[in-house]
Order: structure tokens, then C-alpha cells, then sequence
């Protein structure tokens, strides 16, 4: 991608198109995560996210020290980690309300949040504290933890992604071989899980920032050995398909999501390698061009994460209601063109509704002046 500090709307079309994969991939009955990565990979749409996520983030940080200065840039991640524990909270609190009605109207979805539910009625003070500290993640808010933890450490990691890369990711690899070894000091309350562990995905958050700050596909592919990697990468997206199709009869252990085994990360590697030559090529952003309201979503990153939790959660119960678990086309193409329909939705109404509001707030402090 271009090295400028405009928005790169190849950011914002996979950070929009991976935001509805996470939608539908949450979908039980869903007919479109039937043919998204994760059917076809050992990794899925959170390793891509992930990734996107560090090089937005170098991105950002360019930009606003660019414009500003290093100091407000270390500053504005800072505020930018409370928002997004904040965005937890609410998330949080949005699975846990959404949980509840469906529950009282005699619903029970396959992925609802009722143990945290029952914890909360049993003991709210306890159980809302341990939300508060992150020793409780609902469902699907289980992810916003470890990005509140990287914004944190943007400030430090930044500098070094430009000074001293080796370093950087020397470090970062250390931490994720250990990951696993330290999972257990993560707080959590009893029975309950990090189900992504921080320490070993920040290794993906930090190859994300690196492949913004430093030219790395750049030199490698300009290298005479270049062709090489691409070869190499396309063997090992076959053999992983060719595995996940054929060979595999029983859903990967859930550990080696959560501690970001090498099999997850070698096979997001590859494909990364041979997205960036399509990148290279300029059918990314032909693509972008082409659908522009993906990355609309993309754009409103955060929020649109939020609002797919509630609709994937919302939509994965009623279909499951509906079917009774089993595979139905139409009512789960139906459930597809839902979930993405709303979360465009979302994505293109949050500015005129902010607008609204912001008129409304005005009209009424001027009225009471």
C-alpha cells in the first residue's frame, strides 16, 4: 500500500469485509460462512483482524504525528484504550440484555450468554465486578480485552516498529512462544477463560504495525528469492485447504485458537503473502472501488464491531429457533442478507444520526438559554 498518511481504502475494504465474515461466521445456520476462510483455512476472520488491526494502528499513529506531534499521538492511544474498554462494557452489557429478552421470550439460542446471566442474578455485585476487571468476557466481547491492551502499548511499541524492528519482533516472538506457559495469570473467575490469549496474539497485532512502518514486502519480494515465498506460500494455503476439506473430521482443538498455535499463524501468513501481491497489483483497490460500501463498515470499525455482536447474536438464536439447528438455504441466505443488510445500516446512519442528535442537543440547550 501507498506510504502516505491519506486513508488507504484497502484498509478500509478488508477491515469492512472482515467485519461482516465475523457477522455471518457467527451465525450458526449462516450459508455464507460456509465458503469464508475458516472453511478453508486453519485460520480465520480473527488472525485477519488482528493483523489489520496493528497496521491501522501504525497508520493512525503516522498520520496524527504527522500532523501533530509524537506526544498527542502517544496520548490520543492512550484515551483510545479507555475507548475501547468502554466499548467492552457496552458490548458486554449488550449480550448480556440481548441474552435476557430472547431468554424471557422462551428462546434459547445455542450461544446465548446465559452462565454469565445466571452469575449476574445470583451474585450481580460479583459478577459486575468481574466484568469490570475482565475476569468476565461475555460472549463476543471477549476480543475488545486484548485490543484495550494493545492501545496501551502503542506508545512503546510504535517507536521501536521504526527504530528497532529486529528487536520488536524478536521480543514479540519470545512472548508468544511463552504465551501458553502464562495464560493462567490472566485474571479470570472461576470456570472462565481469556479466549484470546494477549500474550500470544499481540504477535500479529505487532506483524501488522511492522508491515506498515518497515518496507518488509517490499524487500522481500523485490529479492531475487522473492518468487520463492510466493511459491512457498501458495503450497501451504493448498495443503491447509486440502487438510481443513478432506482430512479433518472434528473441529481444531479450541486451544490453539486461543494461544494462536504456529499452524493458525503460518497459514494467515501465507495467504497475507499472497493478498499483498494482489495488493501489488492493484485488484484490492480496483475491488474497493468496485464495492465501496464495504468500507463504509471499515471505517466505522468499532462500532460496527458492537453492532455485528448484537445482530450475529440476535440473528444466530431466531434461526436456530427457526430450524431447530439443522442447515436450512433459504431462512439461512435470509439470515445472511439480514445481518449484512443491518450492519451496512449501521455503518451508513451513524453520521446522520450523530448529526441529528448533536442538532437536537443544540436546539434544546439554545431553548433553555
Amino acid at each position: 500500500m501507498q506510504q502516505s498518511s491519506s486513508r488507504l481504502i484497502e484498509l478500509d475494504f478488508f477491515r469492512g469485509l472482515v467485519l461482516l465474515i465475523i457477522v455471518v461466521d457467527h451465525i450458526g445456520g449462516s450459508i455464507l460462512s460456509r465458503i469464508t476462510l475458516h472453511a478453508y483455512a486453519l485460520c480465520d476472520a480473527a488472525e485477519v483482524f488482528v493483523f489489520l488491526g496493528g497496521f491501522a494502528t501504525a497508520t493512525a499513529y503516522a498520520a496524527l504525528a504527522e500532523r501533530r506531534n509524537e506526544t498527542i499521538a502517544r496520548s490520543r492511544f492512550l484515551r483510545r484504550s479507555l475507548e475501547i474498554y468502554r466499548a467492552f462494557l457496552v458490548t458486554a452489557g449488550l449480550m448480556l440484555l440481548v441474552s435476557a429478552l430472547l431468554s424471557a421470550l422462551s428462546i434459547d439460542g445455542p450461544n446465548l450468554a446465559t452462565t454469565d446471566l445466571d452469575d449476574l442474578m445470583d451474585a450481580p455485585l460479583a459478577a459486575l465486578g468481574d466484568i469490570l476487571l475482565f475476569r468476565r468476557q461475555p460472549y463476543l466481547a471477549s476480543v475488545l480485552p486484548m485490543y484495550a491492551f494493545f492501545a496501551l502499548l502503542v506508545p512503546m511499541i510504535l517507536p521501536l516498529a521504526r527504530s528497532k524492528p529486529w528487536l520488536l519482533l524478536a521480543g514479540s516472538i519470545a512472548l508468544w512462544a511463552g504465551a501458553p506457559a502464562i495464560n493462567g495469570y490472566l485474571p479470570a473467575a472461576p470456570d472462565m477463560h481469556w479466549d484470546f490469549n494477549p500474550f500470544a496474539w499481540q504477535l500479529l497485532f505487532v506483524l501488522g504495525v511492522l508491515a506498515r512502518c518497515q518496507p518488509v514486502y517490499q524487500r522481500i519480494s523485490a529479492h531475487r528469492l522473492g518468487g520463492i515465498v510466493s511459491v512457498i506460500a501458495f503450497a501451504i494455503v493448498i495443503a491447509a485447504a486440502y487438510y481443513k476439506l478432506f482430512l479433518a473430521h472434528e473441529p481444531l482443538n479450541g486451544s490453539l485458537k486461543q494461544n494462536l498455535s504456529y499452524l493458525r499463524a503460518g497459514n494467515f501468513l501465507a495467504i497475507a503473502w499472497l493478498v499483498a501481491n494482489l495488493i501489488q497489483l492493484g485488484w484490492a483497490r480496483k475491488l474497493a472501488q468496485w464495492l465501496p460500501w464495504v468500507g463504509v463498515i471499515g471505517r466505522k470499525g468499532l462500532l460496527c464491531f458492537i453492532a455485528g455482536a448484537v445482530i450475529s447474536l440476535v440473528i444466530d438464536s431466531l434461526l436456530y429457533a427457526a430450524t431447530d439447528g439443522y442447515l436450512n438455504y433459504p431462512l439461512g441466505l435470509l439470515a445472511d442478507a439480514i445481518a449484512v443488510g443491518g450492519l451496512f445500516a449501521v455503518a451508513l446512519g451513524a453520521e446522520p444520526l450523530k448529526r441529528l442528535v448533536g442538532r437536537f442537543a443544540g436546539t434544546r440547550l439554545g431553548t433553555s438559554a
